[in-house]
């Protein structure tokens, strides 16, 4: 039978979602210290960078969710979600360039510091937990980057987001680039429902509209009977009839 259902569901898989869960988590705490409500009095900056950051975490999750379904919809909420990321680095790079500085080249010794760090794949270890071990691999990360994401100095912290940002956008692209392909290949969810309908009703049709004779093991055809106690009602003849008398009722 044609596969209707894609898979779905494995956002905490993707470093994709690990590196926007690290740029959402490391913005709440940068805003919080470089944002207070004094300088920020109507909670704007604040308010947007932050809501940046949760909308491409939240769109990943949504985007992935849906894939079973609607994989259009899928790419749809992951380019959704680039695109809040990128609106979020924009606030980064002019924090910098506000405070005297601009951002970090890509050959500076910091990103080489940051792309040094490993980063382990989450693997589920038990069934059905994978919400409680995510959250235990996402604070294992925040551990090994907090140092430079979460730090107190609000330049290295801007940057330090900024190659995480930077990462996740890469990330999405390819997510983007290899659901395109899926489609292309293998086809949407309407047409694969269509597709298994069609394949249903004719294997259904098959197996109803062409047995083979009990005979001659031809191909039947569906006939009304013309006298006889059965007269009116159909049943099954051999295609081969007058040669084969098969039939088979109805």
């Amino acid at each position: 039978m044609q596969q209707v259902l894609h898979p779905f569901g494995g956002y905490r898989k993707t470093r994709a979602f690990a590196f926007t869960c690290l740029a959402f988590h490391a913005t709440y705490i940068f805003c919080q210290r470089n944002y207070p409500y004094q300088n920020d009095p109507l909670g704007k900056t604040s308010g947007q960078m932050i809501g940046a950051a949760r909308s491409a975490r939240q769109n990943i999750v949504e985007g992935s969710s849906r894939a079973g379904t609607s994989r259009e919809t899928e790419l749809k909420l992951y380019d959704v979600a680039k695109g809040s990321l990128q609106e979020l680095a924009g606030d980064y790079e002019a924090f910098l360039v506000q405070n005297g500085t601009a951002p970090w080249s890509v050959d500076s010794p910091q990103i080489n510091e940051l792309e040094a760090i490993h980063i382990e794949p989450f693997i589920m270890q038990k069934n059905n937990d994978d919400r409680h071990e995510f959250g235990l691999y996402l604070l294992r990360l925040r551990e090994s980057f907090g140092i430079y994401l979460e730090a107190e100095d609000p330049i290295l912290a801007a940057n330090s987001i900024l190659w995480s940002i930077d990462n996740a956008c890469k990330l999405l692209y390819r997510l983007i680039e290899t659901g395109i392909d899926a489609v292309t290949k293998d086809g949407g969810f309407a047409e694969n429902l269509t597709k298994a309908r069609l394949q249903y009703r004719s294997e259904d049709t098959k197996t109803e509209e062409e047995p083979l004779c009990p005979i001659c093991g031809k191909k039947m055809r569906k006939l009304i009977a013309r006298r006889g106690k059965n007269a009116g009602k159909p049943f099954w003849s051999c295609i081969d009839f007058p040669n084969c008398n098969g039939s088979r009722n109805l």
